[in-house]
């Protein structure tokens, strides 16, 4: 969408929370996907001072539930009216972004005035997954995901696509472990941040991200290479770990924001959801990053802040490369390498964190800091990227 066809009503978001990132069998293990997001849900319509019968949908993104809907149940624990309707979204990695986006499209619209939207995952809770047998003398068989691209089209598992990427291109270990090492530096460096922003599910959850850690070349290197050869392989501190984890935005027009009495916002410029070759999911993000960019007239250059999912290091770094992105404006609080990668929630933290790294149009506008970037990529050959720009929204 060019800059001269966008959208006359805007979207906004007004509040952006998450829980901490706990890896699997960690200190959120107790908690199912919807017992964490409710807790988030509260407090974002606390930081906004709405009723809960002011929100007119909620989304959320999931990937391992295995079925019903967690949104409706993480509404309903949030205490919103049974009439308030709610929404899972299931894009793999993409979908607590595409929740985001697919809120901010109903508020444009005209749909909705106040939309809650993110994504909540618990690999600890995660069901079991069998198939049923085909007769009645066959046995249930076991498995660890689904398929996510039918043949002829490639259906690798994502740890050996970003090992044959890393491979392909030349990306080194050691290159990967840097990498490693800077996004651990600077999350752990950003937590008394970035915990102002989390929210304790209950009173046992930390209030810092579990996986989180000084880290060393050496430390990284040491760890054995789970995919790939001896140059260029993958091993546990250069893919992100499994975790549990919430996080959501509230979503309002500007116009209900404004008659609130306006404040700090994000505004939500435009998002893009691509398609590309499900035998290699981690480069697909470039090219909705690249619509995204010439739609609205923004070149990389003017982006202040970047929040690109570092499912993998190698996918990250090849996708800067590409992009020409600035290291220094990259995943400033750190990235999921540091935290983990909780799977449909992922999409959605990028944004709370853009949300805090940004701050309000005042600040930010001292150092010319406007416009934020998120991006990231699915299993199956999926990318999504969202443009959002600090403001303050008067009020009316």
């Amino acid at each position: 969408m060019s800059p001269d066809k966008r959208p006359v009503r805007r979207a906004v978001i007004v509040a952006a929370r998450r829980t901490a990132v706990c890896p699997r069998g960690g200190a959120l293990a107790h908690l199912q996907a919807d017992e964490l997001a409710a807790p988030v849900l509260r407090q974002l319509l606390s930081d906004a001072d709405l009723a809960p019968d002011a929100v007119d949908q909620v989304l959320l993104g999931n990937a391992l539930y295995g079925g019903g809907n967690p949104a409706r149940l993480a509404a309903l624990r949030a205490g919103l009216p049974a009439s308030v309707p709610a929404m899972t979204i299931d894009t793999q990695c993409c979908s607590g972004l595409d929740a985001i986006l697919q809120g901010a499209r109903m508020i444009e619209s005209g749909a909705a005035e106040c939309v809650l939207a993110g994504g909540a995952e618990s690999f600890s809770r995660a069901p079991i997954r069998m198939h049923r047998p085909e007769t009645a003398e066959g046995r249930p068989v076991a498995y660890d995901r689904p398929s996510f691209a039918p043949p002829p089209f490639g259906d690798p598992d994502l740890t050996e696509a970003a090992a044959c990427l890393a491979d392909r291109l030349g990306v080194a270990r050691t290159a990967q472990a840097d990498f490693a090492v800077t996004s651990h530096s600077k999350a752990d460096a950003a937590m008394p941040a970035i915990g102002k922003r989390l929210v304790r599910p209950d009173a046992g959850a930390p209030d810092r991200d579990g996986f989180t850690r000084p880290l060393t070349r050496k430390t990284v290197l040491r760890a054995p290479v789970l995919a790939g050869g001896a140059d260029a392989g993958l091993n546990a501190a250069t893919i992100a770990c499994e975790a549990d984890g919430a996080a959501a935005v509230l979503i309002l027009s500007e116009e209900a924001w404004a008659k609130r009495g306006g404040g700090p916002c994000l505004n939500i410029r435009q998002g893009v959801s691509v398609g590309g070759d499900p035998a290699d999911p981690a480069l697909v993000p470039i090219e909705a990053v690249r619509q995204l960019l010439n739609d609205q007239g923004v070149a990389v250059r003017h982006l202040a802040a970047v929040e690109l999912m570092e499912a993998y290091a190698v996918q990250a770094q090849v996708t800067m490369a590409e992009l020409g992105l600035d290291p220094a404006r990259m995943n400033r609080l750190g990235g999921a390498l540091a935290r983990g990668h909780p799977i449909g929630a992922s999409g959605a933290i990028l944004v709370v964190q853009l949300f805090q790294s940004l701050g309000s149009q005042e600040s930010a506008a001292e150092s010319g800091e406007r416009l934020g970037l998120a991006l990231i990529a699915a299993a199956g050959g999926l990318g999504t990227a969202m443009l959002f720009e600090s403001a303050v929204s008067k009020g009316g």
